[in-house]
C-alpha cells in the first residue's frame, strides 16, 4: 500500500472504530435505539471530517499502481467509511438524488471500476479477505456482538466454500466415479460444520445488539447518483456453486438467474469467474437422473446417489436453519416492534422487509426442493431419485 493508503487503513482500524462504538453505546442507551438523528452530533462530525481528509488525499494521489490487493483494501475502507456515514444518517438515499460525499463517491467509483467490483464495501472485506493485524480484524465497532457475527459468518462461508470445492472436483471425475462418493461425504461434512457454526452463532448473538448496532451498517447508500444495496452474507460464489452443482437451483431459471446477475459485482473477480464456469456445468442431480433408468441397480449408482441425497438433506437443513432462526429471530421479530415509519430502508438489500422475506422464502424452498406449485423446484426429481435408491 502507498503511505496514504496505510494512513487511511490505520484510521479505519482505530479512530473510526472507536467513534462508531461510542455512538452505538449512546444509541443503545436510549429508550428507542433506532432513533439516531440528533444524537452524538459532535462525534459524527469528527468521523465525517477525519475520514474526508483521508479520502481527499487518496483521490488526489490517484492510481498508485500498487496492485489488486492494495486497491481492494482502499475500496473496502472507503466503503466502510460511507457505510458508517449512512448508518449515522449523515446521508440517506431516500432524501437525496446524489451522494453529498462527492470525493468519497469518486474514489469508490474509480477503485471499484479498476478492480471489477461494486463501488462499496463487500462481504469479502469483512470476511474472507479481512486481514487481521495483531489478532484484530477490521470492523465497524469493537462491540463483542459484531466480532461474533463477523467471525462466525466467515467460518460459515469457509464451510460452504469447502463443500463447493468438494462438489466441483466431481465434475472432471464423473458422477459414476468411485471417488465421487468420498467427495460427496466431504461436502456433507462441510455442511454439517456449517450447521454447527450457525447454531453457535444463533445461541450467542444478542438480538438487540445485532438488530440495532450491527445490521444498520449494511444498509444501502448512494455512490454518486446510484444506490448500491448493502453487502450480503451470500455475496460469494460458494453458496451458488453448491446450488448449481447439486441442481437445486438452475441458471436458466429467470428468478435465480436474476439473483446471480444482481450479486455478481459484489463478489471478488475470482469468485465471479468460478460462478460463470459453474453456470455452464450440468448438475449432479441431472447426471444421476440421466443414468437412473440404465444404472439404477448398479453398485456405483446406489452408493453415489445415496451420498448425493445425504448432501442435499444437510444443505436443506442449513437453509431452513438460516431462514427460521437468523432471518426470523434477528430481523423479522425485532422489526415488528418498530413503528411503520422506521421500517423504511431497514433491509440491507434495499426492498421493503416483506418483499425481502418472500424472496428469502423462495431461496429456502428451492434449496429444500419443497413441493410448490408456483415455483419450479426439483421436488419431483428428488422424489424419483430417492425412490430409485430406496428400491435398489
Amino acid at each position: 500500500m502507498s503511505r496514504l493508503a496505510e494512513a487511511f487503513d490505520g484510521w479505519i482500524r482505530s479512530t473510526f472504530v472507536a467513534i462508531n462504538t461510542e455512538l452505538e453505546d449512546l444509541y443503545f442507551a436510549r429508550p428507542d435505539p433506532s432513533q439516531v438523528i440528533g444524537v452524538g452530533d459532535d462525534l459524527k462530525a469528527r468521523l465525517r471530517d477525519e475520514g474526508h481528509a483521508h479520502v481527499v488525499a487518496l483521490l488526489a494521489e490517484g492510481n498508485t499502481g500498487e496492485g489488486f490487493d492494495s486497491a481492494f483494501n482502499v475500496l473496502g475502507n472507503v466503503g466502510l467509511y460511507m457505510g458508517a456515514l449512512r448508518r449515522h444518517e449523515l446521508t440517506n438515499p431516500d432524501r437525496e438524488e446524489k451522494s453529498p460525499f462527492v470525493e468519497a463517491s469518486s474514489l469508490a467509483l474509480h477503485v471499484g471500476a479498476s478492480v471489477g467490483m461494486a463501488p462499496r464495501f463487500a462481504t469479502a472485506h469483512l470476511a474472507t479477505h479481512n486481514l487481521a493485524v495483531d489478532g484484530i480484524r477490521k470492523s465497524f465497532t469493537s462491540l463483542a456482538d459484531e466480532f461474533l457475527f463477523i467471525d462466525e459468518n466467515t467460518r460459515g462461508i469457509l464451510c460452504i466454500q469447502r463443500a463447493a470445492d468438494a462438489l466441483s472436483r466431481i465434475v472432471p471425475l464423473g458422477v459414476s466415479s468411485p471417488l465421487a462418493e468420498s467427495l460427496l461425504r466431504d461436502a456433507a461434512a462441510a455442511l454439517e460444520d456449517l450447521v454447527a457454526v450457525n447454531e453457535r452463532l444463533f445461541a450467542r448473538l444478542d438480538v438487540g445488539r445485532f438488530f440495532y448496532c450491527v445490521r444498520p451498517y449494511y444498509k444501502p447508500y448512494r455512490v454518486g447518483r446510484q444506490v448500491w444495496r448493502g453487502a450480503n452474507a451470500g455475496d460469494f460464489s460458494g453458496i451458488n456453486e453448491v446450488d448449481l452443482l447439486l441442481g437445486v437451483c438452475r441458471a436458466n431459471d429467470p428468478y435465480y438467474a436474476q439473483l446471480l446477475m444482481d450479486k455478481m459485482l459484489f463478489m471478488l473477480p475470482g469468485d465471479q469467474a468460478r460462478l460463470r464456469d459453474c453456470m455452464m456445468r450440468r448438475s449432479l442431480l441431472d447426471e444421476l437422473l440421466a443414468a437412473m433408468a440404465e444404472h439404477r441397480d448398479s453398485g456405483w449408482f446406489r452408493a453415489n446417489a445415496a451420498a448425493f441425497l445425504d448432501v442435499c438433506a444437510v444443505f436443506a437443513r442449513s437453509a431452513v436453519q438460516h431462514h427460521d432462526q437468523l432471518v426470523a429471530r434477528f430481523i423479522d421479530q425485532p422489526a415488528a416492534s418498530l413503528p411503520e415509519e422506521r421500517l423504511e430502508g431497514i433491509t440491507a438489500s434495499g426492498p421493503p422487509l416483506a418483499v425481502l422475506l418472500r424472496s428469502l422464502e423462495v431461496l429456502r424452498d428451492y434449496r429444500c426442493a419443497a413441493p410448490r406449485q408456483d415455483l419450479p423446484t426439483r421436488h419431483a426429481d428428488f422424489a424419483a431419485l430417492r425412490h430409485a435408491v430406496e428400491r435398489g
